[in-house]
């Protein structure tokens, strides 16, 4: 009769057992990458069903889908098992990231399968950043390929600090110990100076299983471990828990009027009841009250563990700012040299503004120089103007405000951000901080007694830039200067800022590419805020074709000062007036990049004041600007 019971007893004990041993592996996280249709996914699939981590109906669906969408014949295509899409199915690739979990007696393992197509290296990348170890898969019938030497120099960039050189498909060329060294040779030609820990080669055929598990009849001369056997091997760098403490605030919990703590994840380092700690972005010092969880308090916080934090004093933290210990504070700057890894099709260009977001904040940021791009098949140092799609360039960014951050090879959490489009919120662009830039640490605001209220006051008006944009010919300077005649004889102090002026002097030095049309904005933008702090009416008659650079220019301004007016004529009665002859010189082709022809002009979404010319003569738009003011007060 008590038999039962004491088998009912035994099997939690027994569970609770296993679940204590698997706390104490350690994991690994890995990612498979390499160029396309090397067998990165088959890689996968293959030491899923060596550790048998797959059950018989998973089995027996692949076994379905390998008739149905396999590229092995009568065999089990594995790379089905990871290849989840059905576009990827169909077209036998990988596009998006598939993260896979498995474990051996010895360790965990995340592993990420990347896509080899070049289009999708934003992906690789994302699979990258969180991965401790990488396997670079060649096929042993191409040898080394632009995409490996890509991939191979992402994830030196992204910290990944071992590397498993995966010779596949040996036996597609006989099991050659030939081809293996030589493509070994190749490739620790260029990998030597990008700083692994650790590089080891593998030959191996994923298909068949040769070395990924289990050692290969078929490979008599390799000597070394197989696959799997370095995997649960290998010395993995210091853990998060033994860095700095960093506990990027995700968002303040204020349930009642008696409770305020700090929510977020331990990023490293660890914390405990009664430490100091330190705002990084204020310095205000305090300790920790208690630590909070769901299942209630803990003594001490470790990397990885999301809690609640309590301190002792009431100090001002905000969602984006950062704890930390008081000995070893991160970077807080506002100016910062990084590589980037851009994601878009269109261009990274210096002076366009983006978001920047880290962790936990975000700022408005500008690349301010593109210092160099790095040649992914010689890794050399090449002048550029912008960055392209899939490639990595070495820049210096500055933000609208100070962000808390460390050096990337010193913590891939608080040195990694990422940038997004202001206009699409897509993410265009991924960067590892290499070190905050001290050129401005020691420059500060001067306090001036005399500011734009004051000047603005004396001028009896209201300081404002009006922004006039449209085609070339479109009539905005025309209305521009009515406009400010006008409001000269009203008594009004105004200037302006007119496009074709500007390039001779201030802007002498830029042409007309996408890269110097931005930086002409940039720098008319802060010419305009100067005036405008001068409390000056500002009228701007520049074409500024992109969005971006408008709205970067908005931003400079307070709230109301900056008001665009979209003088809207038509391309074909711009070409028509063509006052300046450049409408027929560029439809011949004899001006390259010029807007409405082969550059393009992005219209107003949202303009202030929608000027439509058809039918009214440029004197009546000057009055109706003008009432516009008077009647908002400006002037």
């Amino acid at each position: 009769m008590h038999q039962p019971v004491a088998k009912e007893q035994e099997a939690p004990s027994e569970l609770a057992a296993f679940l204590a041993e698997q706390e104490q592996k350690s994991l690994l996280r890995f990612l498979t990458c390499g160029s396309v249709d090397d067998g990165k996914s088959t890689l996968i699939g293959r030491l899923l069903y060596d550790t048998k981590l797959i059950f018989e109906d998973q089995l027996a669906t692949l076994e379905s889908d390998s008739r149905k969408h396999g590229t092995t014949g009568e065999d089990i295509d594995f790379a089905l098992l990871v290849d989840g899409l059905e576009a990827e199915r169909e077209q036998g690739i990988t596009i998006d990231v598939a993260y896979r979990f498995f474990a051996t007696s010895n360790r965990k393992f995340i592993v990420a399968d990347t896509p080899g197509h070049e289009q999708y290296t934003r992906n690789m990348a994302t699979g990258a950043s969180t991965a401790d170890l990488a396997v670079v898969l060649v096929d042993a019938r191409q040898g080394v390929l632009r995409q490996t030497r890509r991939h191979t120099f992402i994830a030196s960039l992204l910290g990944i600090r071992h590397i498993v050189l995966a010779v596949n498909k040996i036996d597609l060329v006989d099991h050659s110990q030939e081809v293996f060294e030589r493509i070994v040779a190749d490739y620790t030609a260029f990998a030597k100076d990008l700083g692994f820990a650790t590089l080891v080669p593998i030959p191996m055929s994923a298909r068949y299983g040769d070395n990924v598990t289990m050692r290969s009849d078929n490979l008599p001369w390799y000597r070394g471990a197989t696959l799997l056997e370095h995997l649960e091997t290998v010395e993995l760098d210091a853990e998060m828990g033994e860095k700095p403490f960093r506990f990027p605030v995700q968002y303040v919990s204020r349930p009642n009027l008696n409770f305020r703590g700090f929510a977020g994840t331990v990023a490293s380092g660890s914390i405990a009841a009664g430490d100091e700690i330190v705002v990084a972005k204020s310095g205000k010092a305090s300790r920790v009250k208690r630590i909070v969880t769901g299942d209630g308090d803990l003594t001490r916080a470790a990397a990885g563990q999301a809690v609640t934090i309590v301190l002792e004093d009431e100090v001002d933290v905000s969602r984006g700012n950062m704890l930390v210990t008081p000995d070893a504070r991160p970077h807080v700057a506002d100016q910062f040299m990084a590589n980037i890894v851009w994601f878009d099709e269109n261009a990274m260009i210096p002076g366009r503004s983006y978001i920047l977001r880290t962790e936990t904040d975000q700022a408005n940021a500008t690349v301010t120089e593109l210092k160099h791009r790095v040649d992914v098949n010689t890794f050399s140092q090449e002048a550029a103007k912008h960055l392209e799609l899939n490639e990595v360039g070495l820049c210096n960014l500055s933000t609208q405000s100070p962000i808390a951050f460390d050096n990337y090879g010193e913590n891939r959490v608080t040195g990694a951000f990422v940038l997004i489009d202001r206009l699409t919120n897509s993410t265009v662009g991924a960067g590892m901080i290499v070190h905050p830039l001290r050129r401005a640490s020691n420059v500060h605001w001067q306090a001036l007694d005399v500011d734009k209220k004051v000047r603005a006051d004396l001028k009896h008006q209201k300081p404002a830039v009006l922004w006039f944009t449209g085609l070339s010919g479109s009539g905005k300077s025309t209305i521009a200067n009515l406009l400010e005649k006008k409001l000269h004889a009203e008594g009004r102090h105004t200037y302006i800022l007119d496009g074709d002026n500007v390039r001779h002097g201030l802007n002498r030095d830029l042409g007309f590419t996408d890269d110097d049309r931005v930086e002409n904005i940039r720098r008319v933008g802060e010419v305009a805020k100067l005036m405008v702090d001068a409390g000056l009416i500002v009228l701007v008659s520049f074409i500024s074709p992109f969005r971006a650079e408008r709205r970067m220019a908005r931003e400079l301004m307070e709230e109301g000062e900056f008001i665009e007016v979209f003088v809207d004529t038509p391309f074909e009665e711009c070409a028509k007036r063509d006052p300046k002859g450049l409408y027929a010189k560029a439809l011949k082709g004899e001006i390259k990049n010029f807007t409405g022809v082969d550059s393009p002009y992005e219209v107003p979404e949202r303009a202030d004041i929608h000027l439509e010319t058809g039918g009214r003569s440029a004197e009546e738009m000057a009055d109706t600007l003008a009432a516009w003011l008077r009647e908002r007060g400006y002037c």
